[in-house]
């Protein structure tokens, strides 16, 4: 059950929600009242009904056509449709453009409709259904979640979803703890702890619940996730609220029997749907190109029907005024000028098939096929995790053969994520060299964790001699973090925490004899070298991406305060105590060397607090905590004054390994013409580790030019500039206020490695951005490390803003998300830092190694399959198209058309369309290892040889010749033919069959001629469709139908007649035969070169 609730919530967060609402008032605060709906009914909050389907049954229709007739290509259409209906200048049936006009609007309608209801529908509906106990008239009553309101009391139990934003009232566990799960939310899997405010911890009772009137005044609904701020009234006092308080929809109930909340946020307004807006829908290169080359054909065929009006007009002043006595003008039309008019607009009618119509429809089919065609890899499917890939969208696939520009996100993209203690300094001593066998830990710690391994002996010697600085480096260990345990047996324990790096440290503090066994709200529990010791727990100063730290304060059993601060050494550093500059550098030393062996580093510090400091301190902290306006920024004030002249104990440096195939995939990429950015928030040191790990960088680079500083001037003086001018001068580098300019040829290979602080120095000003780009894209390699997650965004749009490239954004953790939406692709690994990049991505797989198979085949194939395609289709349609034009000479521009008018119906939607889907969705060049073997052959796809407006022409003019040819040759050899008996051949059925049977059977050959890669489906399709041809065309020309219909085929005589003119032409014109074997042949020969 958990299980599937938990897939419900999956596609909640995905999904592109479409939310309609009225909205009465701007919502600037909210009051809620407690278990008084008549009260909240005043200010119509939403309800917590979830509706994220985007049609009901009686909007299905309208919307849906509106949606579809958005499309240009679709409302043309419709407007030609109007004007069939029109008889004055209609020469052809309605049904022959309602009939394709019906089919794709019908096929695209069921493929929104199943969308909808399957994924999105049913999901939504099964949620809203789910039953709840909330408390009503003094008693429990179950109640489904649609119909659970703003200001209800609900009872949620272990293992439920949290059905809407609540504030934690009471709990079963001690102290009113709560433990949840908020995967769903943030992507992390851990558990976290939420409490309730210590005077509704005792309204467990039902009475007591059911009773309960008091009033909250918090913000209106939003999307941050990690902040609250709200204050409760109860009982003539006030209440501070912060999200420590609060239960989000989506977070599941751990560890915890039962616990009762008030419903803040219902439905739409939670922070989970606030979450989940629609995603920016992202368009491919080629799709823009075909809007502009619609526009361009349609251009043509206005052209077109300007140059047949203007021969309509001249040929009814020349010579039909001399017809007008026995064959007048039909009314309204009485001169001629008005007659090329209507003719124009006939003509519109009769070559709107160089439009295609079901161009969209058969682009989105090929895109469905490949999509499949990644999520049925099993060479992209993980069994280790069961993970195969996905593709989450189905618009971007041939946009995976053209990409440029790829950033990684380091840990758990490049990395496994999964952290292992591997070095430390502690008072300026340096442990973890590697000996043979590792430290065995069991024989005297019976707690110890089996799977640690540490092989550096002189550590536990100073941890059993009782070498204080080591004890108290281990005692921050263990007590400064968020991890939770649970004991599953005696002796058994596991760690619960919120990241890998935090789960390794509290883990090697453990196996060192420092065991974290237990927290409450006020206390901390460990076993320091099996004695059990409890803590007081007087303050916890949480970790942010801007603190980049995290602090505690507790009280000893002996009485003494101390505050244990663990964090980034660049800002802890400027924190400790002048006293500390000798073990600084010494410290700094050994970051840096464990950086330079690609670790992740954390250095740990001390403060000891008097009983005045802390009770001057802690007053100051609880107003800030108590502030309804501006709290974090007080928070974080307060905070800055007690991390001050802390003593420094020493660094810890945890592994994070590379994933299997890396390095390999970079550098298969590399040769792909794929520049790899790396996007990192580690020290400089280790990025640059990390890329020689992944070959990134390589000893054959020239230089490595690090490039930093925190403002503008303070860059324009760096010495990194200074001292690297002379080189850079020699490689025709030049230096502009202390900014590299790209060189006009760049004859050596250089990598460049930017800070965040240059990011922000640079790609936020307008006039350095491109002097910093064109740095950056000079250089083979680039890493930035110290980033934020909205400096990764920044960078990858300055790419796609100025370079014009295709981007490619990849990571695996919820800091990642703005990246992957901001590139044109992005993917998401799932990795250790649960679904939030997943969710956000467009493909999705769990290995950073199957990226070089999802560009180099299924990309490169499916861009060169819809290139292909799609030069085959314009000139399949303009062959077919053209031969209308070059009749209006001979038929008087009278718009005649030249092909009976089941034809023109059924040749894009029965006689040509298979086959095309069939070389759109299985052709290949070459086979998929020759794709990995050349990565060379991903180029084209770069520089966009395959379809652009170049190819486009080629097309064009190919569609052009062939309808001169299957027009003129027929014309001229049934024009003087024939028969045996004398009599003429030159009639107009004949003709109509003679062009339409060449023209099927000569697209039929070219698309042969095209495929590369032959399949059943191919040879099925291509010689099924000619054979369909045949069979329509002899059922159709039969007399049989003729005597039932006869309004409907205007034909005449026997089809068994048709094959003998044929053989007649061909043998009283063996030079036709002659003619049709060399174009044929020189076909072939085009094709092969």
């Amino acid at each position: 059950m958990v299980y599937r609730w938990h897939q419900n919530y999956f596609y909640i967060l995905y999904i592109s929600v479409y939310i309609s609402e009225f909205v009465f008032f701007t919502e600037e605060e909210r009051r809620v009242r407690a278990n008084d709906r008549e009260y909240n009914e005043k200010f119509q909050y939403a309800s917590n009904c979830i509706m994220t389907s985007k049609y009901n049954i009686i909007t299905f229709l309208p919307v849906n056509l509106f949606e579809q007739f958005q499309e240009v290509a679709n409302t043309y259409f419709l407007f030609l449709l109007i004007l069939q209906l029109i008889p004055q200048i209609s020469s052809l049936s309605w049904f022959t453009t309602i009939v394709p006009l019906v089919l794709v609007l019908s096929i695209t309608a069921v493929k929104d409709a199943t969308d909808d209801y399957v994924t999105i529908f049913q999901q939504s509906q099964s949620i809203n259904k789910y039953p709840i106990l909330f408390f009503h008239f003094l008693s429990l009553q179950k109640e489904k979640w649609m119909n659970v309101r703003v200001g209800d009391i609900i009872k949620l139990e272990n293992n439920q979803f949290v059905a809407a934003d609540l504030l934690l009232l009471s709990s079963s566990e001690p102290h009113s703890l709560c433990y949840i799960e908020t995967a769903e939310l943030d992507g992390e899997t851990n558990m976290k702890v939420r409490q309730s405010l210590s005077v509704t911890s005792e309204l467990g009772d039902p009475n007591n619940l059911a009773q309960f009137d008091g009033e909250v005044l918090c913000e209106p609904p939003n999307n941050k996730l990690d902040r609250f701020c709200g204050t409760l009234y109860w009982k003539d006092c006030k209440y501070p609220l912060s999200n420590q308080n609060m239960l989000l929809r989506g977070c599941v109930l751990r560890n915890t029997e039962s616990c009762c909340g008030l419903v803040i946020f219902a439905g739409p307004d939670t922070k989970l749907m606030q979450n989940s807006g629609r995603t920016k829908f992202k368009r491919t290169s080629i799709d823009r190109l075909m809007n502009t080359l619609v526009l361009w054909i349609f251009g043509f065929l206005v052209c077109m029907g300007v140059i047949l009006a203007i021969g309509n007009a001249v040929w009814e002043k020349e010579v039909g005024a001399l017809f007008q006595s026995f064959l007048p003008w039909d009314p309204p039309v009485d001169n001629f000028l008005f007659s090329a008019f209507l003719s124009f607009w006939s003509y519109v009618i009769i070559l709107n098939t160089v439009v295609p119509i079901s161009l969209y429809v058969s682009v989105e089919v090929i895109r469905l096929g490949h999509s499949y065609f990644i999520n049925w890899d099993r060479r992209m499917f993980c069994s280790r995790s069961n993970t195969a890939a996905e593709a989450r969208t189905t618009t971007l696939n041939e946009e995976l053969g053209q990409v440029e520009y790829i950033f990684s996100d380091k840990t758990g993209t490049l990395t496994q994520n999964i952290m292992t203690f591997n070095k430390c300094s502690i008072n300026g001593r340096a442990y973890g060299e590697k000996p043979v066998q590792p430290l065995d830990f069991s024989a005297w710690n019976p707690l110890a964790d089996r799977d640690f391994c540490f092989y550096d002996q002189s550590l536990l010697e100073a941890v059993m001699v009782g070498e204080p600085a080591v004890h108290e480096f281990l005692r921050v260990l263990s007590l400064c973090h968020t991890v939770m345990s649970e004991e599953k047996r005696e002796g058994v324990l596991v760690y619960k925490a919120q990241s890998p790096d935090e789960g390794a440290l509290v883990t090697a503090a453990r196996n060192f004899g420092f065991v974290f066994r237990s927290r409450t709200p006020g206390t901390v529990t460990t076993h320091e070298l099996g004695k059990a010791v409890t803590y007081t727990l007087l303050a916890i100063l949480d970790f942010n991406n801007i603190r980049k730290r995290m602090s505690v304060i507790v009280r000893n059993p002996e009485g003494r305060i101390r505050l244990y601060c663990k964090g980034a050494d660049t800002v802890l550093f400027e924190r400790l105590h002048s006293c500390n500059h000798e073990l600084m550098n010494i410290t700094s030393d050994h970051l840096n060397e464990y950086a330079g062996d690609g670790l992740r580093t954390l250095a740990l510090a001390y403060r000891d607090l008097s009983e005045e400091q802390w009770e001057a301190w802690a007053e100051r902290f609880r107003g800030a905590d108590k502030a309804t306006d501006c709290r974090d920024d007080r928070l974080a004030a307060v905070y800055e004054e007690i991390e001050q002249d802390m003593m420094l104990l020493g660094a810890t440096a945890v592994e994070d390994k590379l994933q299997d195939g890396v390095p390999e995939t970079i550098a298969i990429l590399s040769l792909a013409n794929i520049k790899i950015w790396v996007l990192t928030g580690d020290k400089q040191e280790t990025a640059v580790n990390i890329g020689y790990s992944c070959k990134m960088l390589t000893d054959d680079m020239t230089e490595i030019f690090i490039v930093n500083g925190h403002t503008v001037q303070r860059n324009q003086e760096s010495e990194c500039w200074s001292r690297h001018a002379p080189e850079m001068e020699g490689r025709k580098l030049r230096l502009r206020d202390g900014v590299v300019l790209v060189p006009l040829e760049m004859d050596v290979e250089v990598m460049v490695l930017l800070t965040g602080s240059l990011i922000r120095a640079h790609a936020l000003e307008a006039d350095m951005e491109r002097e910093f780009l064109e740095t950056a894209c000079a250089c083979r390699a680039v890493i930035c490390c110290r980033v934020t997650p909205l400096q990764k965004a920044l960078v990858v749009e300055l790419v796609k803003r100025h370079k014009k490239a295709v981007t490619l954004a990849i990571g695996d953790g919820a800091n990642d998300v703005s990246m992957i939406k901001t590139a044109h692709i992005g993917v998401g690994i799932s990795g250790q830092e649960g679904i939030q990049a997943v969710l956000a991505s467009d493909y999705s797989f769990s290995q950073f190694r199957f990226l070089q198979r999802l560009l180099l085949v299924h990309g490169r194939w499916s861009y060169l399959r819809m290139c292909r395609f799609l030069c085959y289709f314009f000139y399949k349609n303009f062959a077919f198209t053209m031969v209308h034009f070059w009749f209006g000479f001979f038929c008087g521009f009278s718009a005649q058309t030249v092909y009976d008018q089941y034809f023109i119906t059924l040749y894009n939607i029965v006689y040509t369309s298979l086959p095309v889907l069939a070389m759109g969705i299985f052709d290949q060049d070459v086979p998929e290892q020759r794709s990995l073997e050349y990565p060379k052959l991903y180029e084209p796809g770069q520089l966009n040889l395959l379809f652009n407006k170049r190819e486009f022409f080629i097309c064009i003019a190919q569609g052009i010749y062939t309808s001169v040819v299957l027009f003129f040759i027929p014309y001229g050899v049934l024009s003087h033919a024939t028969q045996s008996n004398g009599v003429p051949l030159a009639d107009y059925q004949t003709f109509a069959v003679t062009t339409a049977t060449a023209l099927v059977i000569v697209v039929s050959v070219q698309i042969a001629l095209d495929t590369g890669y032959w399949t059943a489906i191919n040879h099925f399709f291509i010689w099924g469709s000619l054979g369909t041809y045949f069979t329509i065309l002899f059922a159709m020309h039969s007399s049989i139908l003729f005597n039932i219909f006869p309004k409907q085929f205007h034909f005449l005589g026997e089809s068994a007649l048709w094959p003998n003119c044929v053989a007649a032409i061909l043998n009283r014109n063996p030079h036709l035969i002659m003619f049709l074997e060399d174009v044929l042949q020189a076909q072939f020969i085009s094709n092969n070169i």
